[in-house]
């Protein structure tokens, strides 16, 4: 199939954009990379009258350190957020998240803003913002507000951005001290949308006690999702006070939206979720000991 006909505008300015998306509002739709939008258009799946294209906007590609955050522009690649340096010391759940995303060329040309923005319950991008408290910042012709990421997503393939606003940065915070990361998630071929997955990030004492534990999950609910039974189960405690089955367990236990498709029943997600948790808690936890 093919998109239904369209109106394409490429402005040269955040401001140029702001000003065509409050012109056009509801009937207008912002373009990053595409790699999600487009597929959807030529499916028919989604249709607007407008598309505004940021995807050329310089001013929104960027990742700057500054303050204890990492501050990464919507419109930066994939690619470019996968191969920073800044990043990979800073937020390595970043770096650990990119090589899930599609393949080359949809990292080359998809956006962290667009991952972000078009909200998908499978997102890599979108469960680390999630599970690290990042901010999003957003602009419109009434100015510019921060979104927290708990905040930020509200149903499948929705935000609470509103329709005249421009996703125009994400600000991951910086853990610091003896930390740990680890990205883990099951696909039925390298590239696909992932059937269940999670993000951990896990930080310990000198005692070896955890001090501090996000984990993120993907593909089991409508939104991505915080397992946050599980992180309190271990905050406080030592790490081999409770095995990587019984936090997998945690993670899971409670969800009563777990998608079923062709790809597998509600009750094998939760299984896979489970065992996703528990390799990333493991790998996680391992190399915060080691820190």
């Amino acid at each position: 199939m093919k998109a239904a006909s369209f109106a394409y505008h490429r402005p040269d300015t955040v401001d140029e954009a702001v000003q065509l998306l409050g012109e056009y509002g509801d009937d207008a739709k912002i373009l990053a990379g595409g790699q999600s939008l487009v597929p959807m258009l030529a499916m028919r799946l989604t249709y607007f009258e407008n598309l505004i294209d940021i995807s050329r906007l310089e001013e929104l590609r960027n990742i700057d350190l500054i303050d204890g955050e990492v501050e990464i522009g919507a419109t930066t690649p994939h690619s470019f957020v996968g191969m920073d340096d800044e990043v990979a010391d800073s937020v390595p759940l970043l770096t650990l998240a990119t090589p899930y995303i599609g393949h080359f060329q949809i990292r080359t040309r998809g956006t962290l803003g667009g991952s972000i923005a078009h909200a998908d319950p499978a997102a890599e991008y979108a469960a680390v913002a999630l599970a690290l408290d990042a901010q999003m910042e957003a602009v419109s012709s009434r100015g510019h507000r921060r979104i927290p990421a708990a905040e930020f997503f509200t149903g499948l393939w929705e935000t609470s951005l509103a329709s005249d606003e421009i996703l125009t940065t994400v600000r991951f915070p910086v853990w610091t001290g003896r930390c740990g990361y680890a990205v883990h998630e099951f696909a039925r071929r390298h590239g696909d949308f992932a059937i269940a997955g999670a993000v951990a990030a896990v930080q310990v004492d000198d005692d070896d006690r955890v001090s501090r534990c996000a984990i993120g999950l993907l593909g089991l609910g409508s939104t991505p999702r915080r397992a946050s039974t599980a992180e309190q189960a271990v905050v406080g405690n030592s790490v081999g006070e409770l095995t990587a089955e019984e936090i997998g367990g945690l993670a899971v236990d409670g969800l009563d939206d777990i998608p079923a498709d062709l790809q597998g029943s509600a009750e094998y997600r939760r299984k896979v979720g489970a065992t996703m948790v528990a390799r990333a808690w493991t790998q996680a936890s391992t190399e915060a000991l080691d820190a």
